[in-house]
């Protein structure tokens, strides 16, 4: 799995690596899960049930609220089909 800050923000200042890590999943067996945690300049993506995890910094300029998006892609050999996507809002933290 990767996540590829390349098109995460104008700004050309800001650190915009491509990190990546590798989950040991066959697909015919098990599921391939991912799960990605977006806040204003978090993104956070588990994959494998947490078997692997990436933490990115992003300052986005366009891409906010609404208008965030999320690319899921395969480089793989093999077709992938994805049977299920969710996705919620996070609701403001209440601090007391």
């Amino acid at each position: 799995m990767c996540s590829d800050q390349s098109r995460s923000s104008l700004n050309d200042g800001n650190d915009k690596t491509t990190y990546g890590a590798f989950l040991d999943v066959d697909p015919s067996r098990e599921e391939l899960s991912l799960r990605s945690l977006i806040d204003h300049s978090i993104v956070e993506s588990f994959g494998g049930g947490g078997k692997a995890c990436i933490t990115a910094r992003v300052y986005p300029t366009l891409a906010i609220q609404n208008e965030a998006q999320l690319h899921v892609f395969n480089n793989g050999t093999e077709d992938v089909q994805i049977t299920s996507f969710s996705a919620w809002s996070m609701k403001k933290a209440i601090i007391t």
